[in-house]
């Protein structure tokens, strides 16, 4: 029986892609609490643009590397496993994301051991103080993180299949890079004004960015989201032509009208 279910090539497929989309969004989830410069990771000067009132560089969460990622996996499985696909693997990762911070707090509460946090390993003088700060992330971050994806990815599928609706099945590029950017940018606003300005303002606990430093901050990642989902356009159709090729034809032709509720 458990032969049968993984020698079946459709729910060998969603399974791969079920393990990359649930690895991203957690890796994008772990490495969100490294900010980088763009501008020096590539080489050069930062631009110190002027957004909102704001002296402004690229300094961007390192999430953001896997964010694109995530919504383009977010179409591909909508093109094939349909609404109910997405939803059911949006709803597990939240889920699983939940599950992993509430083990790392856990983690994080447990004593450390002396010879483990004085051990000056890399240089670092406190390994358990180390350790906290990196997977004990603000609860205002990790809620407005799940927030946003979750209206990012439900928005996502509502927008991609309104356009399939209306171009059938050309235009991949369109339906797909289209709904990730409309995606991207509610997600790119919402988890950052829930973390840095609501969040704050209501419970206090630390202080609040302004509008204008919020807003210039969104922009910028979401100008970095934008170019990279352009960017990433043609893997889209390397990867739809790789499952037509896996699935065969036929069987990719039923499970995309199954997806669009033809069947």
């Amino acid at each position: 029986m458990l032969n049968n279910i993984i020698n079946n090539k459709p729910t060998r497929l969603f399974i791969i892609l079920a393990g990359f989309f649930i690895a991203n969004a957690l890796i994008a989830e772990l490495v969100g609490t490294k900010i980088f410069s763009l501008e020096k990771t590539i080489g050069i000067e930062p631009f110190n643009l002027r957004l909102f009132g704001e002296s402004f560089s690229f300094n961007l969460t390192a999430g953001v590397l896997l964010w694109p990622v995530v919504f383009i996996m977010t179409d591909i499985i909508n093109e094939y496993y349909g609404p109910k696909g997405v939803r059911f693997l949006s709803f597990l990762t939240i889920g699983l994301i939940i599950f992993a911070f509430a083990m790392f707090t856990g983690a994080i509460h447990l004593y450390p051991a002396d010879f483990w946090a004085t051990n000056n390993y890399k240089n670092v003088p406190d390994s358990n103080a180390a350790f906290s700060g990196i997977f004990g992330q603000s609860q205002a971050i990790i809620v407005g993180s799940l927030i946003a994806f979750l209206i990012g990815q439900l928005l996502d599928v509502f927008i991609f299949h309104k356009i399939k609706k209306l171009t059938g099945e050309k235009r991949i590029w369109l339906r797909a890079t289209g709904s990730t950017l409309v995606s991207q940018f509610i997600d790119s606003f919402v988890v950052l004004f829930i973390a840095f300005y609501i969040a704050p303002r209501m419970l206090g606990n630390t202080a609040p960015w302004s509008f204008s430093l919020v807003m210039a901050i969104c922009v910028g990642n979401y100008i970095y989201k934008f170019i990279v989902a352009v960017l990433l356009t043609p893997v889209i159709y390397l990867v739809h032509e790789w499952i037509e090729r896996y699935l065969g034809k036929p069987v990719a032709h039923q499970m995309k009208r199954a997806a669009m509720g033809e069947e």
